[in-house]
């Protein structure tokens, strides 16, 4: 369980990942869904929420699947957050108090502002080509 992304948004981070640590350059949903132990419709429904935003294309045909849209140096893991849950999390109360700000904080709202700012930091400054090592390491591992 995550505290900051929609299960739909870590999978597509993984689902991202996955694409980018692999040679081959297409993947249909299937193997992607068994190289990342979930199932086939959510990486499909994941893979296609983030076509419009130009991360991952598709193909269709028998030999179609999913493939990076752009090069792996050129996608943060920010813009796949951004695509399929947005940013809001880095902009609101975690605790969900309307109005929460630095005049009116929530009891956390200093100790998380910290958190979030790191966290928007941290996958703002990571590219798929940063992480290609450590991600087939762990899928490998799965």
């Amino acid at each position: 369980m995550t505290v900051f992304f929609s299960k739909a948004c870590e999978l597509g981070i993984q689902a991202v990942l996955f694409l980018s640590a692999k040679e081959k350059k297409i993947y249909n949903a299937e193997v992607v869904s068994k190289e990342l132990k979930v199932p086939k419709e959510f990486v499909s429904k994941v893979m296609q929420i983030l076509t419009p935003s130009g991360i991952v294309c598709s193909k269709k045909g028998k030999n179609g699947g999913f493939y990076l849209g752009k090069n792996p140096d050129s996608i943060k893991l920010i813009d796949i957050v951004e695509a399929i849950d947005g940013l809001d999390v880095f902009q609101s109360c975690i605790l969900g108090f309307p109005g929460c700000s630095t005049e009116t904080p929530c009891p956390v709202h200093h100790q998380w502002g910290k958190l979030r700012d790191e966290a928007f930091k941290m996958l703002s400054e990571e590219t798929l080509e940063n992480l290609k090592v450590k991600t087939a390491n762990k899928i490998a591992s799965l």
